[in-house]
């Protein structure tokens, strides 16, 4: 939702903090502070009459920008505080320059002005809809509508010709592990180290001449050679089992997620039906003589 955030990660941004950064890595862990909240007014640190605030850190430690991954709190914190007195000097210079003056800047300002309100309205009305109660409900309607589904185990050798699966084949008849010989012979590099092993798959996740051979087997029975168009397999199935339901705590995040991004779209729809749109870059619409509705040119 922070799509200014996003919008301003620059290579400036990125210059300002490569210093803090660098000390940062220098500096040695510093336990997190145990005292009670600061006020947000208390002064951090000072440039002749630039000032940084706890206010100025608490704004900039929600900016995704600088997430800062790998510090602990308190080089987090010191990367901060030197990452606003960069941003403020360097904005003090910038207004000395008169950089801020003119048409140009002043059209930047309105839109960031723009995106930025338009992303506080959005985060205040999202809170209000995705609530813990909605995404129980739309998980728990989700689950009731979810019909069961099988899904199998299997392991596979992937070889170029019938010939050499057919010779793989009479290695394990004869009593080899399927899993060596997978090791050995499989040209499928993402699963021969595994002995072949594809893990739990739906019919649907599979190409159709795989999937049919594969669901038809029971547990620990061989294929015949199946020919689909990445080469010939031999297919083992391990386990079948009806496919679990992911618990509530798993999908969480996604179901929030897609309440929220669901959320957004609704309320920007909202905005734009209330609102009367003209777009004055397309041709004008003729009346239609019989309907008298507008008609496409």
């Amino acid at each position: 939702m922070r799509a200014l955030s996003f919008l301003i990660r620059s290579s400036a941004v990125a210059l300002i903090l490569a210093a803090p950064l660098a000390a940062a890595a220098q500096t040695p862990a510093q336990p997190p502070a145990t005292a009670a909240t600061p006020a947000p007014d208390k002064v951090l640190a000072r440039a002749g009459d630039i000032t940084v605030t706890e206010a100025d850190i608490a704004m900039a430690a929600e900016d995704p920008a600088l997430s800062l991954p790998g510090m602990n709190d308190a080089q987090k914190r010191d990367v901060l505080i030197n990452y606003m007195l960069d941003l403020k000097l360097g904005a003090r210079a910038a207004e000395q320059a008169k950089v801020g003056e003119g048409p140009d800047f002043a059209r930047k300002l309105a839109y960031f002005r723009d995106k930025l309100l338009l992303d506080e309205h959005l985060d205040r009305e999202v809170k209000k809809i995705v609530t813990p109660e909605a995404a129980k409900k739309l998980y728990d309607d989700t689950v009731k509508a979810m019909k069961p589904e099988e899904e199998v185990r299997a392991r596979h050798i992937l070889v170029e010709s019938e010939e050499d699966a057919r010779k793989a084949l009479t290695r394990i008849k004869g009593g080899e592990d399927f899993a060596k010989v997978a090791g050995e012979l499989s040209n499928d590099s993402g699963s021969k180290t595994d002995g072949g092993d594809l893990g739990f798959f739906t019919k649907d996740r599979m190409v159709e001449p795989f999937a049919e051979a594969a669901f038809k087997l029971t547990p620990g029975q061989v294929s015949d050679p199946v020919k689909t168009q990445f080469g010939w397999h031999l297919i083992k199935v391990e386990e079948k089992r009806i496919k679990p339901i992911p618990s509530f705590d798993e999908m969480k995040e996604q179901v929030e997620a897609y309440l929220t991004r669901k959320a957004q779209q609704d309320i920007v729809l909202s905005l734009r039906q209330k609102a009367k749109i003209e777009r004055l870059d397309e041709p004008a619409k003729t009346p239609d003589a019989k309907s008298g509705e507008p008609k496409k040119p």
